[in-house]
């Protein structure tokens, strides 16, 4: 019998090596990583090992902040808007033109608007869409609370800048079957070919959308 038949069997080994579990407190922590968007199983091993290896205090930090902002943050009892106050900055500041309120779909599209610095009215905040699959409805959203700001005086043009998905058009399209039943204006901001695009690498729906969202140019 030749002296390589006595080695161990790969096959074997390599399966050993495949069912090694990792310590409850380790995989919890990887669990807990996957539910970040885009972190899938690798990414959050990695970043479960680095922090554990080579940044303890990294991974204290992130757990002390992660803990305060959910012990402080709140949302804002007129936006709805992520803050640590019952009004939020935006809305308690009186530079801000209340007749304009810019409809859109989470936290984040506000900082994305805020960024131009082009906008001074105020927000509302629907923290989602409209998803009949997803059993999500109006209330789930807070358009119950929107139809209530719209009864309000002061709210002369609703802007609706909810994403160019089926469920935010769908989403716009019953804030503005609201915003009219109160006698609000209703505008939608533009979708179409971006500053600086070439036509041949537009897809067919953003072509689409600037083709209905065409404008007048003005008279010479």
């Amino acid at each position: 019998m030749p002296e390589w038949a006595c080695l161990p069997d790969l096959k074997c080994l390599f399966n050993g090596l495949i069912e090694l579990k990792l310590s409850p407190s380790i995989e919890s922590l990887i669990d807990a990583l996957r539910c970040l968007p885009g972190v899938g199983p690798k990414s959050a091993q990695r970043m479960t090992l680095h922090l554990l290896e080579r940044d303890r205090e990294g991974a204290l930090a992130i757990a002390e902040a992660l803990q305060l902002a959910l012990d402080k943050v709140g949302r804002c009892q007129q936006c709805r808007n992520f803050t640590e106050l019952s009004i939020c900055e935006v809305c308690s500041d009186t530079r801000r033109d209340p007749s304009l309120l810019c409809v859109v779909e989470t936290p984040g599209d506000v900082l994305a608007i805020e960024q131009t610095a082009s906008y001074r009215g105020l927000y509302f905040v629907l923290m989602g869409h409209l998803s009949p699959i997803d059993g999500i409805g109006p209330e789930d959203i807070g358009l119950d609370l929107l139809d209530k700001r719209f009864a309000q005086a002061g709210v002369a043009e609703v802007i609706l800048a909810t994403n160019p998905t089926v469920e935010g058009e769908a989403t716009a399209w019953y804030v503005a079957q609201q915003a009219k039943q109160a006698g609000v204006t209703v505008t939608r901001i533009a979708h179409g070919v971006p500053l600086g695009g070439e036509l041949e690498y537009i897809d067919a729906s953003t072509l689409a959308h600037a083709l209905s969202g065409r404008t007048r140019l003005p008279e010479a």
